[in-house]
């Protein structure tokens, strides 16, 4: 007989039931949602921490995250990127979209994959960071932009993109493929602060072009669920999955933030992302 896969339940579901949290390995859970998800928002690992150092808030840091972004033989990157990314197309419906932040350091690898695994390219967007660090060995240039790629599940369907909300937040003009976004604010730390995270502005954003309000929202690398509030900001449901206990329940109290000062942060992101 063949074993049955044990079905895992989230570890926190909220009282909305709007925003759902998984604790486990990716690859495991993501097949458990065959087909369900409209859109995957990823920030998988950039393989960053070396021991080398960097400049933030005018100190002199350690760039070293966690022994999740440690990896050095591209050979095992590459296996790294092939395997999550497979399981994500598992995990979208035909008409889904997945979306990959990363840095020069993985940018490369993750757009192979996709290729190989079919997945149609459509954008890759640069968020332009209006506030970088600067460079630490005055080597080179500046690293001052991030990349997201963005690519549908199959060719033959259509995605969602929203195409004359994005013209309107953008004098009505058609949008580009460069955005410009601070990198995140003192309040977006306020539960504590991912040594990944992103501004919760950027992830309005591209939730809004790439989702309806009927969308079912996944991050396999949830960190502290920046996807999840900008989700749950635009009315979307989310699922999370996290390693991590640390970050799941940074993740539960800015949910708990959201819900009882919702106003407030939707207040402090409307120029930025300049909702509707």
């Amino acid at each position: 007989m063949t074993a049955r896969t044990e079905i895992k339940s989230p570890i926190f579901t909220s009282t909305d039931s709007l925003f759902s949290l998984y604790q486990g390995n990716c690859n495991e859970l993501l097949p458990q949602f065959k087909g369900q998800f409209d859109l995957i928002f990823a920030d998988p690992p950039y393989f960053l921490s070396n021991d080398g150092l960097s400049i933030q808030s005018g100190k002199i840091v350690s760039v070293n995250k966690g022994e999740w972004d440690k990896g050095e033989k591209i050979d095992e990157i590459d296996a790294f990127n092939m395997h999550w990314i497979q399981n994500a197309k598992i995990a979208l419906k035909p008409t889904g979209s997945i979306m990959i932040s990363g840095t020069y350091h993985n940018i490369f690898s993750l757009g192979l994959a996709l290729q190989r695994l079919d997945f149609k390219i459509l954008n890759i967007i640069t968020w332009q960071k209006t506030n970088p660090p600067p460079n630490f060995s005055c080597r080179y240039l500046t690293h001052s932009t991030e990349q997201i790629i963005w690519a549908r599940k199959s060719a033959k369907h259509k995605h969602i993109f929203n195409y004359e909300i994005l013209k309107k937040l953008n004098d009505n003009k058609q949008m580009r493929d460069v955005w410009s976004f601070p990198a995140i604010a003192p309040w977006e730390k306020a539960n504590g602060k991912h040594p990944t995270q992103k501004p919760l502005a950027l992830l309005v954003r591209l939730i809004l072009m790439a989702s309806d309000e009927n969308s079912l929202i996944c991050d396999p690398f949830s960190g502290s669920s920046t996807t999840g509030i900008a989700a749950n900001l635009l009315g979307r449901k989310f699922i999370g999955i996290e390693k991590e206990m640390e970050f799941i329940q940074m993740s539960i109290k800015r949910k708990e933030e959201l819900d009882s000062n919702r106003k407030i942060i939707e207040a402090r992101i409307k120029d930025l992302t300049c909702m509707i």
